[in-house]
């Protein structure tokens, strides 16, 4: 099962190089022929075709790795306005930030999408959006507790919680965990495996969970969870594949960080249920923003295409495409989804002066569980 916060390291090509040479080469030479021509008519029309070509316009989207999306929706999207969407994934989402940021003041895309609450929170601090006129409903914000500005849209969300192998529990005879308390008990000892703050998205949100629960408590609390042979691996996929008991690699551990939206994937063939659990009260709210880059000549294009974004049409595809849920709770979600993926009531979130600490706060956590 692939998720959208856990995404691959990407890589650059030649293509935009060589098709830029290409470009040049061809202007010289159609500079060339119209230069030797006499006839007035005839330089009308070179004319002509160099304002047809410069009449598409595109747009450029930096998005991370796990960017996903059906071609016959981008399309639609060109019909409708005539633009061309370029999509440029660079990386994970922190990897991206960190590039716009470096990029700024030469900003190497029109558009972001993929900005997660500490990521935003970051792109602001460092003033690489600007303004979009987007219209975004207010039932989006207070539903998604999205962060509200006017330099980024809430386009979907994610809830971060706790997976319980159900299956495992009962097979012992032991009860599940119902919370992030149990955690540090004595009889979950060594059954729980996350992945870590500082090289995970949903790490990262696991951790922020914590902050969120416990307030200025929460190293003692992660203290007592390293106490309780808690496993912190690299990244989701290891947690869950490889060290998760209910995942493919038949892991030891029946408790770990995963999303709201993963029991759907453990309903075994010919079953009619998941054999996993997510425990709702232990949800993080990860939303996902888009936006215009400052320093971009085409931010009412971009405007344009994440107004897109957030219709009907993009929006009942985030499911399937990408593993989250769409900001609108309108979008009806796929029957799975529906009845075994519901969204936490009531999720851990933080304010946006408190994501602001989040590098201090993985600083910190780091010094915890390398002890």
């Amino acid at each position: 099962m692939a998720q959208t916060l856990e995404p691959a390291l990407g890589h650059a090509s030649e293509g935009s190089r060589r098709s830029s040479l290409v470009t040049v080469t061809t202007s010289r030479r159609l500079a060339a022929i119209c230069a030797t021509i006499a006839c007035f008519g005839l330089l009308t029309a070179c004319g002509q075709g160099d304002q047809a070509e410069s009449s598409s316009p595109s747009i450029t989207i930096a998005t991370h790795d796990s960017w996903a999306m059906d071609k016959s929706v981008m399309a639609d999207f060109t019909q409708q306005t005539g633009i061309k969407v370029k999509i440029a994934k660079l990386g994970d989402a922190g990897e991206m930030t960190n590039k716009l940021i470096l990029t700024k003041s030469a900003p190497i895309a029109d558009g972001v999408f993929g900005l997660n609450n500490p990521l935003l929170v970051r792109a602001l601090e460092n003033g690489i959006l600007t303004e979009a006129d987007v219209d975004v409903p207010d039932s989006a914000y207070d539903e998604a507790k999205a962060i509200r500005t006017d330099l980024a849209a809430p386009i979907d969300f994610s809830d971060v919680c706790l997976n319980v192998d159900k299956a495992w529990f009962a097979a012992k005879g032991k009860p599940a965990p119902s919370g992030l308390a149990d955690l540090t008990r004595p009889e979950y000892r060594g059954l729980f495996v996350t992945p870590g703050a500082d090289t995970s998205s949903p790490g990262q949100a696991f951790l922020l969970a914590t902050v969120a629960a416990e307030g200025k408590g929460w190293p003692a609390y992660w203290e007592k969870l390293m106490a309780n042979d808690t496993k912190v691996v690299s990244g989701w996929t290891e947690a869950y594949e490889t060290d998760f008991s209910a995942g493919s690699g038949q892991g030891t551990r029946p408790i770990v960080v995963s999303y709201s939206s993963s029991p759907p994937f453990t309903i075994p063939a010919g079953g009619e249920a998941p054999t996993t659990a997510a425990l709702l009260d232990t949800c993080y709210r990860d939303v996902e923003y888009a936006g215009a880059l400052q320093g971009s000549e085409k931010s009412a294009e971009v405007e344009e295409f994440v107004q897109f974004m957030l219709g009907r049409k993009f929006q009942q595809q985030l499911p399937e495409q990408m593993y989250v849920y769409p900001i609108d709770s309108a979008i009806k979600l796929p029957a799975a989804w529906a009845k075994w993926a519901p969204t936490a009531v009531d999720p851990l979130v933080l304010t946006e002066d408190e994501l602001g600490d989040t590098p201090e706060l993985v600083k910190a956590w780091r010094e915890i569980v390398t002890r």
